[in-house]
């Protein structure tokens, strides 16, 4: 394990709540500063009260490309750089693939990947020129794992995935480290404000396409991942020398991404021989 260079600098965005907010606490507690972004101005505030002196509550909306050039500036010139970068922001889309409106997708992908990369490309100058720093992104098991009935969500976090695993590879030689952080359920307000159901539902998807309308509105406030504890594994594993792709929090997460990668495994092994007959 590295030894830790407190203290250290974070971006972190969406810290109204949730992971986010639980990870900014867990950061400050560590005696590290923290620049958290918000939408709403008693958002912002309510952060900036928790350490007026290590605490920069920033208003910032992830579309607004702008004003995220303008908020990785202002954490720059507050605290001098940014040691890691975390990617919080996002939301659930919940829908089957045609129950879902081009224009909700849209609005998923502006919000979860256009929305994640804007704040990635804001910050990697600074990091380029210094040959350090950490990006974070908070992505899902969804990004691992599809779940029918949230074909958008799944769709946006696996593009969010495939995006950051490209740039792992790009910027490992720069000194820049990248880690993808996949949860499980997590005891959060995700099934609350930061979830959306697609207007249009169709009866004939009342079984797997409508699963996770029930388990995430009914499980809310019962689910078994504690932010706390998330927030605390996260510190942690950035101790370690070299960072993993993924760090996937949750017995849940575990389960979901092995089956996943079970049935890759077995389709590889199952039609092998018409995959390589195609060669020359």
């Amino acid at each position: 394990m590295t030894e830790q260079a407190s203290p250290r600098v974070w971006f972190i965005t969406g810290v109204s709540s949730g992971l986010g907010l639980a990870l900014a606490k867990a950061a400050l507690a560590a005696g590290d500063f923290v620049a958290g972004t918000a939408r709403r101005e008693a958002d912002r505030a309510a952060f900036k009260a928790l350490d007026p002196q290590r605490a920069l509550g920033l208003l910032m909306d992830v579309r607004d490309e702008a004003a995220v050039k303008a908020a990785v500036s202002a954490a720059e010139a507050r605290f001098g750089r940014i040691d890691v970068l975390v990617n919080n922001a996002g939301y659930g889309l919940i829908g089957a693939l045609e129950e879902t409106s081009l224009a909700e997708m849209r609005d998923q992908f502006e919000v979860n990947v256009f929305g994640a990369i804007a704040v990635i490309q804001a910050a990697l100058p600074a990091m380029r020129q210094r040959r350090a720093g950490t990006i974070l992104t908070i992505t899902s098991v969804s990004g691992l794992a599809a779940w029918g009935g949230t074909a958008t969500y799944t769709a946006s976090k696996f593009a969010l995935e495939g995006a950051t695993q490209c740039l792992a590879q790009e910027v490992a030689e720069l000194g820049i480290r990248v880690i993808n952080v996949a949860p499980g359920g997590l005891r959060t307000d995700y099934a609350g404000r930061s979830l959306v159901l697609s207007e249009q539902t169709i009866a004939d998807y009342d079984g797997v396409g409508h699963l996770p309308r029930r388990m995430l509105v009914e499980g809310s406030g019962h689910e078994n991942g504690d932010p706390d504890k998330a927030a605390a594994a996260i510190l942690k594993v950035l101790e370690a020398d070299v960072l993993p792709m993924h760090l996937l929090l949750g017995a849940d997460a575990v389960h979901y991404a092995t089956r996943a990668a079970g049935q890759l495994q077995h389709d590889l092994g199952e039609f092998i021989g018409l995959t390589v007959s195609i060669g020359s």
